[in-house]
Formats: structure tokens, C-alpha cells, sequence
């Protein structure tokens, strides 16, 4: 009968209050991270989506300002319509005030970089967003757990001390239910882990792809060369990627 009054509900029941905390901290890192893995796999889906109709749109555009009246339309919500509507707000306001200020500074090319390279690290730090939170939770989530192990087993080894029951079948239980910390600490940090090594390559596929984009429309708006044969740079560079 003691056997069976064994498991997951009398470990909890018998747990002191740090026992208690450390499982309530595990919970909360779980439903943090499942949190953040949810929304960021819904926004990454829609940015790809979006990025990809944006991109088509923009090599086979007849001219900018069907660019521009697009990115009007639907706004800017994506990272290669983000840096396109930047790229061209800058050049044209370099060729309205000639670069007057020391913000403007140097030629149109030069104020073209400063601008299209902030917009690259602001897009870097929105993709990087909740990616620290899934590490700091891959990896101190399994040590939360054996903490708990630990103390319970401490806590159970006392109590069979004091009974004097030694015995193997008064031991192994409570120990036993101890573990339970351990494997709870492992079940959070691993969906964590995997996430966080997803998102992180997806997010230097798409940095590469969105840096091959800026390198083209660079290119295009300082040179004045044919969309049609930048483009076929950057669709190589995304068949590859």
C-alpha cells in the first residue's frame, strides 16, 4: 500500500517550502519558454512569408516607385521592406539637402551605408529578441532540477534517519521521487535548447539573405543598374541558402 501512495503527487505533498519554490520555478520556466517558442515560430512564419512576397514584388517592379507605392500600401512589417523604405527615404533625402548636416555627412553612397547598416542591426536585435531567455532557460533549468533532487533527497535520508528504518524498500522510494526534479528540469530544458538552436540558424539564413539584399539594392541605387539584373545575385544566393 505505501508503494502505491508513491509518485509525483506525495513527492509534492511531502516537499518542503524550497522543494515547493523550485518546482513552481521550473513551471514558470516552462510556460515561459513555450510562450516564446509559440509566438516566435508564428512571427518568423509570417516575416518569411511576407519577405518573400516583398522580394518577388521589388526585382520584378518596373521602376522604385511601384516599390515605394507597395511598401505605402502595406507598410513596412518585414526586414527587406523595412530596409528598402529606409534606403530610399535616405537617398532621396541626401539629394533634397545635399548632405548638410554632420548626421549627412560625405557622399550619398557613405550616408546610404550608415543608414541601410542601422537598419540591419535593428532588424538583427528584433530577430534576436527572446532568444536569451531561451538559453538562460536550456541552461540552468536542468540545474533547478537537480537542486531539487538534491534537497529531496536530503530531506528523505533525514527523515528514514530519524525513523530508523534503513531498510532498502523505505529508501528507495522517497529517493526515487526525488528524481522526479531532475527529470522535470531536463523536460524544460530541452524543448528550450532545440528552439533556441532553430531560431538561431533561421535568423542567420535570413540575416545572410536580407545583407545579399542590401548589397544589391546598394548597388542598384548608387549605380543606377537594371533591377532585373541585380536580382538574379540575390535569388542565387536564396536557391543556396
Amino acid at each position: 500500500m505505501q508503494t502505491e501512495s508513491l509518485g509525483f503527487t506525495h513527492f509534492l505533498g511531502q516537499a518542503d517550502g524550497l522543494g515547493k519554490t523550485l518546482f513552481v520555478i521550473l513551471i514558470v520556466m516552462s510556460l515561459t519558454s513555450w510562450y516564446f517558442i509559440v509566438t516566435k515560430l508564428i512571427t518568423h512564419l509570417r516575416l518569411r512569408r511576407a519577405s518573400g512576397h516583398f522580394v518577388d514584388l521589388f526585382w520584378n517592379a518596373s521602376s522604385l516607385d511601384e516599390v515605394r507605392n507597395e511598401i505605402n500600401t502595406h507598410g513596412a512589417n518585414e526586414p527587406f521592406a523595412h530596409l528598402t523604405s529606409h534606403a530610399l527615404f535616405a537617398r532621396e533625402h541626401h539629394q533634397r539637402t545635399g548632405g548638410g548636416k554632420l548626421g549627412e555627412a560625405g557622399s550619398l553612397a557613405e550616408f546610404l551605408t550608415r543608414g541601410m547598416r542601422k537598419v540591419i542591426d535593428e532588424e538583427t536585435a528584433r530577430l534576436e529578441n527572446g532568444l536569451t531567455l531561451l538559453a538562460t532557460v536550456g541552461a540552468t533549468a536542468p540545474f533547478v532540477g537537480l537542486l531539487g533532487t538534491v534537497w529531496g533527497v536530503y530531506g528523505a535520508l533525514v527523515s528514514i534517519g530519524m525513523s530508523g528504518a534503513g531498510t532498502l524498500d523505505k529508501v528507495a522510494g522517497p529517493v526515487g521521487e526525488a528524481l522526479i526534479m531532475t527529470g522535470l528540469g531536463l523536460a524544460v530544458a530541452l524543448p528550450a535548447v532545440v528552439a533556441y538552436n532553430s531560431f538561431t540558424r533561421s535568423n542567420r539564413l535570413t540575416l545572410a539573405r536580407l545583407d545579399a539584399f542590401a548589397h544589391d539594392l546598394f548597388a542598384y541605387l548608387t549605380t543606377g543598374a537594371q533591377v532585373s539584373q541585380q536580382g538574379s545575385k540575390l535569388h542565387s544566393l536564396q536557391g543556396a541558402a
